[in-house]
């Protein structure tokens, strides 16, 4: 491993994962056309996720009032009190799981032009020596893995809904803990690209993170908290895939700089 490698104190790693994001924003001047063309597939998820997120918005009040009869005969002040929280911690609990979902569908449907920001990435810092798989093998596997995360953040996501229940506090914990376990997972995701290219499965590649936890985490919520600026996603998520590749790198103790 070289020394550029070696693990940092936590801010300065937290801050080293938000770089190498910015470093994944430089192919938009570098390579602008293919960044472009990475739009697409999350144009295609966006366009899903908002009428799926039109859909929660128009139903929210009625979802409330079902998850709270309990409160049907307070005052209205405490009913409507209850339900105001409940319909922040269902928006919480929703944004978690449309972001790790938006980044897993983008990066399903547009499989060969991430592949390719992989590869712009990487030949300036010696391609890896690429594990040959069979294409159905590795997409069915990668749907797979994909839902096991999905079903995690789902999980999570719930606590965080039961979590927001509680006023004022636990609000501001749930969508807290929402960034940090999304940042996370957005990570573990976006980096599949750079990981399967080597032959690594899901255990490896939570393995490989994890030897670099405060740059993972930097890297990860600094892409969740633009996801949430709108239009935000489609602008990041080429721009994120490009970093993931550098962060995966230098998870497997690999040069992220060019060598000289």
């Amino acid at each position: 491993m070289t020394t550029e490698t070696t693990k940092p104190g936590f801010l300065a790693g937290f801050a080293m994962g938000i770089r190498l994001l910015g470093r994944g924003f430089r192919l938009w001047l570098t390579s602008p056309r293919l960044m472009l063309i990475g739009m697409i597939p999350g144009v295609i998820t966006f366009v899903l996720l908002v009428a799926a997120g039109v859909a929660l918005g128009i139903n929210l009040e009625a979802l409330s009032s079902f998850l709270t009869p309990f409160a049907n005969g307070w005052d209205e002040v405490y009913r409507t009190g209850i339900r105001v929280i409940v319909m922040a911690a269902l928006v919480g609990a929703a944004v978690l799981i449309a972001i790790y979902s938006y980044a897993a569908l983008t990066l399903l449907i547009g499989q060969p032009f991430f592949e390719k920001i992989a590869e712009r990435v990487e030949e300036s810092l010696g391609a890896p020596r690429e594990v040959e798989a069979p294409i159905l093998a590795s997409i069915l596997r990668g749907i797979g893995e994909s839902l096991r995360i999905l079903l995690v953040t789902i999980a999570i996501g719930l606590g965080l809904f039961v979590l927001g229940f509680i006023p004022v506090i636990g609000t501001v914990l749930a969508w807290l803990l929402g960034a940090i376990t999304g940042g996370w997972f957005l990570a573990l995701e976006l980096s599949t690209v750079a990981f399967e290219r080597r032959g690594l499965a899901l255990k490896q590649r939570r393995q490989a993170l994890r030897s670099l936890r405060s740059t993972t985490l930097g890297f990860g919520i600094a892409t969740f908290l633009l996801f949430l600026v709108p239009l935000g996603a489609l602008v990041t998520m080429p721009a994120a895939a490009a970093g993931a590749t550098l962060l995966a790198r230098r998870s497997l103790g690999e040069p992220d700089r060019p060598q000289h």
